[in-house]
């Protein structure tokens, strides 16, 4: 609960931010801002329910709720992969390129980009969700799991139809992996152009741009390779609910907070819609204090 809090607060923030502020009406805030909406979807289709089960001491779910949230969990995170692999994009035209910037990430540009990977998230949950759930069960109906993942489906699988989704995420992985080699690469020629910057403040002006990005990927990455590559041989209960939620559970509550530690637009934006929260509040009370000093006379 804890986690979930902090999750919808960070990126309830950062969202509200975004949209109210026109300062960071920006290609990288803009992405920035597709990526909270995706960490918001991922953790409420996961946590909620493993919370009211907690809550009335159950551990069901139907059979087609566990359909819904496979497709949901699996659409939301191919398409926060997308959005993170746009975003390293959006970052090494901006300093390697910078003066075609405008150009090339132009507002048409940036939409095009995010509708791709809202449409390739799309189509990779119902790849992955007609797959799974077209293969016969018959292993019994226990996942060793807080959520549906489809690992621990396939695990409940009685023929061999299943190499059909191993397959699908296979082909997966490797289109991952693809996406991972282009963002490194792109990091590479990022790094080779801010070494030869001559004055510290602009190193470290492009740094304090790349650094926090960097860091999600590198966590979102990191705890999915583990949780999908690892060998059987490490395969337990405990461990592998350890991974999930280091996957699924702790980046969309961490990411607000690597995002904001560094970006002073970003903080500035929040002080100012603190601000405004409490004007808010304070032009409220001082209505209600004026009503009451009206109905004393």
């Amino acid at each position: 609960l804890s986690i979930y809090l902090a999750a919808l607060l960070g990126n309830g923030l950062i969202i509200t931010a975004i949209a109210c502020d026109h300062r960071l009406h920006t290609p990288m805030y803009f992405f920035l801002l597709n990526l909270s909406l995706l960490d918001l979807g991922t953790v409420s289709t996961t946590v909620p329910k493993s919370m009211a089960n907690s809550l009335s001491n159950t551990k069901a779910i139907s059979y087609w709720g566990c359909a819904a949230q496979v497709f949901h969990f699996y659409f939301l995170i191919s398409t926060e992969y997308s959005v993170l692999t746009v975003m390293a994009y959006d970052r090494y035209v901006a300093i390697c390129k910078p003066l075609h910037y405008g150009t090339i990430m132009s507002s048409r540009a940036c939409v095009k980009m995010a509708a791709a990977a809202w449409a390739s998230g799309f189509l990779d949950g119902l790849l992955h969700t007609a797959n799974t759930f077209s293969i016969p069960l018959c292993q019994g109906n226990v996942l060793e799991q807080f959520f549906c993942e489809i690992p621990q489906i396939l695990k409940l699988s009685c023929s061999d139809t299943y190499l059909r989704e191993l397959g699908a995420l296979v082909v997966s992985i490797c289109l991952s992996l693809g996406c991972f080699v282009f963002i490194v690469l792109s990091y590479v020629q990022i790094f080779t152009v801010v070494l030869r910057i001559p004055s510290e403040q602009g190193r470290h002006k492009a740094f304090s741009m790349c650094i926090p990005h960097l860091a999600v990927v590198s966590l979102f990455i990191s705890t999915a390779m583990f949780a999908y590559l690892k060998p059987p041989s490490l395969s337990s209960p405990l461990l592998d609910l350890l991974v999930s939620v280091l996957y699924a559970v702790v980046p969309p509550a961490v990411n607000p907070l690597i995002y904001s530690m560094r970006n002073k637009e970003l903080k500035d934006a929040l002080k100012k819609l603190k601000l405004r929260l409490d004007g808010d509040v304070n032009v409220e009370v001082g209505c209600h204090c004026n009503d009451l000093e009206m109905v004393e006379r």
